[in-house]
């Protein structure tokens, strides 16, 4: 699939030393969120990330789906070196459905964790073959029965493959929610519910995509770029750094 163009980090205007704001200036993380600050908060991840997307190589359902089982505690990237050589080899769901499981584990090694990963893809590729006639289900309530599939990868194939609307509640989508002050729900699904109930139906799928851009490329776990963050105004976070 062909590579699309990554975005740089946007960046602040400079002029300012950076500092850390004082409690008096810091939101009370307790604070309800209102709507015209969600929405302005949307429309600047927006500007930010006009060209947002899942980073994830896929050419469908099928891959997206193999491809978002082995992302989980691995890197995006990590899992794009090891996915062509995959689908080479197993470019179906009934190929993958009768895979050597020692083979799997052979290409899929470097995502870690990966003979757990070998046996939930080819049990996932198994339940698709049986009960859904070879094609990935475009339903919530059967992706999730399969092995391996959450609600985030089934919001990620479901938005991505199937243009149904859903939050990707990932780790990045749950630091940067609970820093913006978007919510504090700690659970992925409690929090996917909090972001619906907040943001209209029509942007949660690029919401997610745009919070993840954010989260590789600004507002990192460890020494967040405060100074250059776009939505540093807008932040609700007691301890950012300006």
């Amino acid at each position: 699939m062909p590579t699309k163009k990554r975005a740089a980090a946007p960046s602040r205007p400079k002029g300012t030393a950076r500092r850390r704001a004082p409690l008096s200036e810091a939101a009370n993380p307790k604070r309800p969120a209102d709507r015209a600050w969600v929405l302005e908060i949307v429309a600047s991840l927006g500007r930010l990330y006009p060209d947002a997307h899942c980073e994830l190589d896929h050419r469908s359902a099928f891959q997206l789906i193999v491809a978002t089982i082995l992302s989980a505690q691995s890197t995006d990237k990590m899992v794009n070196t090891v996915t062509p050589a995959l689908f080479a080899r197993f470019p179906t769901p009934s190929a993958l459905a009768a895979a050597d499981l020692a083979e799997v584990e052979r290409l899929i090694h470097p995502t870690g964790f990966f003979r757990q990963k070998a046996r939930s893809i080819v049990s996932c590729a198994q339940s698709i073959v049986a009960d859904h006639g070879g094609q990935v289900p475009g339903a919530m309530e059967a992706l999730v029965k399969l092995r391996g599939v959450g609600r985030k990868t089934a919001n990620v194939v479901l938005g991505e493959c199937f243009g149904v609307p859903g939050v990707v509640t990932d780790t990045h989508v749950l630091r940067l929610s609970a820093r913006l002050g978007l919510s504090h729900e700690d659970d992925p699904v409690a929090l996917e519910q909090a972001l619906m109930a907040l943001v209209p139906e029509q942007h949660w799928t690029m919401l997610s995509h745009r919070l993840i851009w954010h989260g590789r490329r600004v507002c990192f776990a460890r020494s967040p770029r405060c100074g250059e963050c776009g939505l540093a105004d807008l932040c609700r976070w007691p301890d950012k750094i300006r």
